[in-house]
Formats: C-alpha cells, sequence, structure tokens
C-alpha cells in the first residue's frame, strides 16, 4: 500500500500497485502491530494550553485499546454493531476508535458542534447500540436519549453517573490482552455522515481498506512521508474524513506521532503556538483556516516553526492562499481533494513538481480520476465537467447506510460522480471549480464561485468570502459576494466598490459581485466549508424569489 520510492510522478503513477492484505483490521495496524516492535514509540501528544503536554506510547494504546474492546463486548456490544464516538480530539478518542476496530464494530464519528436534532438525526438513521462522549456530550444526549430506543451503552470520559459507564473504569477493570477479530478489506469499518451542504446527511459506510487506500496520497502530499522527525496536526475535528483519514489514522499506521489540541473555535496565534511548541513538521491545514493565520503579521519571527509540509484540502485554495504561505512560511501547500465518499484520490505534491496555484493536483497514484459527463463519459482536455473517480477503488465507500437508491445514483458507467466541477490540463493538472449546484448562471454564463472567491480573499481587507447566484429577473441570477473584513477594516459602500472592482478588473466583466454583503461570519459546516445553500436562500428571500435549488 505504500508509494515505491521514485522521484518522478510519471514513474510513481506508472510503477505503484496496490497490495491490501486479506486480513487487514485498521485497529490491529495502527496499534498492536507497531506495538510488537516498537512499543515504546510515541505516537500520540496532547498539547495543553499550560504547556503539561501529555503522551502516549504504541505499548499504551495497544493496551487501553484492548482493555476497551473487551469493556465493550462486556456490555454486550458486538460485531457489526455502530458505535457513535461524540468527543473531542483526546487520547480517549483514539483509544475508543482502535477499540471498535478490533472488535470489528463500526466506529460512528460525530463532531461535539452538532446541535441535538443533528445528533439525533445520526444516532437514529445509524441505529446506534453505544456511546462515547464527555460531560458537554452527555448534556445534549440527554435531551434525545428517550427517543434513541437502539442506544444501549453511554460511556462519558467525564465519570460515572446514574445512566452512563465510566470510560477510565471499564479500562481500568478488563483485561489489557483482546484478540482482534478477523476483517477483511471490505468488511465494515467505519460510518462517516457526509457534511450536509447540499440535502439531508447521509452515511458513507466505509471497509477496513479505506485506510490502506489513504497511505499514497499521505506520502505523496507529505513528500516522502514519513521522515526522520515528522510530526503531524490538523485543527480539523477528527469526526469527519479530514481529521481523520488525512491525518489521524494514517500518521498511526505509518509511525507517525499525531498532536492533538483542545477543541476550540480556530484562533490563528494558539494554532502558530501549537505547531511551535509540539515542533509539528506536517500540517493538515484546510483552507479557511490558512486564510485565518494570515491575521499574524511575520508568524515565523514571533514563533519558532519547524514545519516541513502543509496539506490543504476541503474547500478550494486558490491561488492568492498558496502564494501567501509560500511567501510568508516558505512552504508550497500541497492542496489534495476527495469527499467523504471517496477521499485523497487527488493531490499536489511540490516535491515530484506536481504542484501549481489554483490547481488541485493531479490523480494520486493508484486512483482512477477524469472529468466526465453525467453519463459517465470521459470529457476532452480542457473541458468542465464532474470529477469522477473509476471504481473499484480501497477509499470508495461501501455505500450509503440503508440507502441503496443513493448509492446506485452517485455512479454512471462504473465512475463514481462526486458532485464537483473541475477541468483537467493536458498535463493531467485538475482545478476545482465548485460544485454543480453551486454554479451560477448570469446572462448566460455559467460561473464557479471558487474562482471568484479565491480573486476576493486577495483583496488586503477580505478575510473570508463565499458567492453565490442571486435569483435576478434580467440575468437569471447575479453575482453576490458575502465578505468578512480583516480586522481594522469598516464595512463601507466605497470599500464595496473597490471590492467589485478588484474582481472586475483581474477576471471578467461578467464575474465580479454585483452585490457585497458584509457579514461578521459565513454559515460553515464543523469541516470548514462554507454552506452556500444557506447564504442562496438568504439571497432569494431577499430578491423574492424562491430558490430553485432549495426544492
Amino acid at each position: 500500500m505504500k508509494l515505491p520510492p521514485r522521484d518522478r510522478y510519471e514513474d510513481l503513477y506508472r510503477d505503484f500497485a496496490w497490495s491490501i492484505p486479506d486480513d487487514f483490521n485498521i485497529g490491529r495496524a495502527v496499534s498492536d502491530e507497531w506495538a510488537a516492535r516498537a512499543p515504546d514509540r510515541v505516537c500520540l501528544e496532547h498539547f495543553s494550553p499550560d504547556g503539561h503536554h501529555l503522551s502516549m506510547t504504541y505499548r499504551e494504546l495497544a493496551a487501553r485499546s484492548s482493555s476497551l474492546a473487551n469493556a465493550l463486548v462486556s456490555l454486550g456490544l458486538r460485531r457489526g454493531d455502530r458505535i457513535a464516538l461524540l468527543l473531542p480530539q483526546s487520547f480517549e478518542t483514539v483509544i475508543g476508535h482502535v477499540a471498535i476496530y478490533k472488535m470489528g464494530a463500526i466506529a460512528l464519528p460525530l463532531a461535539l458542534l452538532f446541535g441535538v436534532e443533528a445528533l439525533e438525526y445520526r444516532l437514529k438513521t445509524a441505529g446506534a447500540a453505544g456511546i462515547i462522549t464527555n460531560a458537554f456530550g452527555l448534556e445534549r444526549l440527554s435531551e434525545i436519549r428517550a427517543r434513541l430506543p437502539d442506544l444501549k451503552s453511554v460511556i462519558t470520559v467525564d465519570g460515572e453517573t446514574g445512566r452512563t459507564l465510566s470510560f477510565s473504569s471499564l479500562v481500568d477493570e478488563h483485561p489489557q490482552e483482546f484478540e482482534t477479530v478477523h476483517t477483511g478489506p471490505d468488511d465494515p469499518a467505519l460510518m462517516i455522515f457526509t457534511s450536509g451542504t447540499t440535502g439531508a446527511p447521509k452515511g458513507a459506510l466505509h471497509g477496513h481498506r479505506v485506510l490502506a487506500g489513504h497511505i499514497p496520497g499521505m506520502q505523496f502530499a507529505h513528500e516522502g512521508f514519513p521522515q526522520a522527525g515528522d510530526k503531524v496536526w490538523t485543527p480539523s475535528d477528527w469526526a469527519w474524513a479530514g481529521g481523520l483519514l488525512n491525518a489521524l489514522l494514517p500518521s498511526l499506521l505509518l509511525g507517525v506521532p499525531v498532536v492533538s489540541s483542545p477543541a476550540q473555535k480556530f484562533d490563528a496565534d494558539m494554532a502558530y503556538r501549537i505547531m511551535a511548541e509540539m515542533k509539528v513538521r506536517n500540517g493538515f491545514i484546510p483552507p479557511t483556516a490558512l486564510r485565518l493565520l494570515k491575521s499574524v503579521p511575520d508568524p515565523r519571527a514571533k514563533y519558532d516553526l519547524v514545519l516541513r509540509t502543509i496539506g490543504s484540502a476541503g474547500e478550494s485554495l486558490g491561488a492568492e492562499t498558496y502564494e501567501w504561505v509560500k511567501k510568508t512560511l516558505d512552504i508550497r501547500v500541497n492542496e489534495f481533494y476527495g469527499q467523504t465518499e471517496c477521499n485523497f484520490v487527488l493531490s499536489s505534491s511540490a516535491a515530484h513538481d506536481v504542484s501549481r496555484a489554483g490547481a488541485i493536483g493531479k490523480a494520486v497514484p493508484g486512483h482512477r480520476v477524469a472529468i466526465v459527463n453525467e453519463l459517465g463519459e470521459e470529457l476532452p482536455v480542457g473541458e468542465a465537467g464532474q470529477i469522477a473517480v473509476k471504481r473499484p477503488d480501497p477509499v470508495m465507500f461501501l455505500g450509503y447506510w440503508g440507502d441503496a437508491a443513493a448509492t446506485e445514483r452517485k455512479f454512471a458507467n462504473d465512475w463514481l460522480l462526486t458532485g464537483d466541477l473541475g477541468r483537467q490540463d493536458a498535463e493531467g493538472f485538475v482545478t476545482f471549480l465548485g460544485r454543480d449546484d453551486d454554479v451560477i448562471t448570469s446572462s448566460g454564463y455559467r460561473i464557479g464561485p471558487a474562482e471568484i472567491e479565491d480573486c476576493l480573499t486577495g483583496h488586503p481587507a477580505v478575510q473570508l468570502a463565499a458567492a453565490i447566484g442571486k435569483p435576478d429577473p434580467l440575468r437569471t441570477e447575479i453575482v453576490k459576494a458575502y465578505i468578512v473584513l480583516v480586522p481594522g477594516f469598516k464595512a463601507s459602500q466605497t470599500l464595496a466598490g473597490e471590492i467589485s472592482a478588484w474582481v472586475k478588473t483581474r477576471l471578467s466583466m461578467h464575474e465580479y459581485p454585483r452585490e457585497v454583503e458584509f457579514v461578521d461570519e459565513l454559515p460553515l459546516t464543523t469541516t470548514g466549508k462554507v454552506i452556500r445553500r444557506l447564504l442562496r436562500q438568504r439571497a432569494a428571500a431577499e430578491a423574492l424569489i424562491p430558490d430553485p435549488q432549495a426544492t
């Protein structure tokens, strides 16, 4: 599953071949196998704001996860049961994941930022039989537990209560030896709900092979990963494919320590402090977070950074942010691409000369990616269409939980249709244009929001930006921009005009925002993606015209 030692991308892509064992279990691969050959190797470190940082070895991870697996089995939880993890980045989160995989159950990671309705929907849809959470999660769960008949066991990391069990007591009271169940690559291991940027969230079910499938992308984006001294951190919640599969689990499998940090609203100074104090060499930092890092002037003078690589995904990075990181941190960001159903299939790698501002990158070795139409037919070079991935593929989901019809609609002619628009050039570089349902139709033009947003964030006053189509009786839609200003700038009609002109002179006459609205914040999913659907609905209400994509 690892990349061969090749310097040229063409050689890497040609010579790579998948080799996933018939007996492959994520839990064993990320803990027990390392515990057997390097038990005292550090696998996890936790950043504490007070400076009392913690660490855990593979020996400890293997032992504690085995104890928890024994405890879960003793509670009547069985292979195939869905067990939720409603926790922040923490050692307990990793122990929980590993234990669930070892016993053959299905991990259901959930974000603490979810409200009670979102939690109820996911727990009920998945039929979760157990959950591991903290006091914060327990408080939200208490409002809906009576409506979750499948939920039998509730475990809390913050001590036992009348109707819950103590995580630490369960670990302490059960044996540290556990025989991991036999699982093949296609046996279910993990269910991650889609972020819900469009439509109701769906549970994407993955087999144990999904982790093996992420290794080439991880090694490619982080340029020869692992190297001596490598250490990974991400501000992304481990409840999502980004934090879990673009950082945590692949790093543990490859023997690289992973830094966890307390849950928080993203703070640029704190992010730099974490990376400096913990000696982070490899960051997975989504585009929104990278843009927020701009608020700290001259960070290399203020913080002792040892960053070697930065990977980014989740939204379009854009040329402006790419160039800013290159200039400020002396690193070329390796942008990559995927989605919950089929992740880490396109990537950049500066070390392999696959790096271009404004482009996602090329197909990761082992993956077949193309631009296709809605029938699954490959389109000519340079023509816009859907980014699609050919099956079979190790990172491809097994299907949507309980929704065979939606699973079938996801494919055309053996291509998984991502719903994302892109364009591929003659060299194989793919440019992300936006989601198909985010495309703006104005005066006969089809306009992707990504390029506009990238241009907007290049303006010195703009911290974050989102572009949507606002219904218009003359042009069908006009481009409207929602702007979060850099601290120190004040909203005004004059500034709005300057921002519109900035885009007009840099892109084209038909792409500039005819309306600019300044907002305090943008609606984001917990993965940091802009929920443009909500902005479209807001703009449609202003225009007194129903949003055609809301039905």
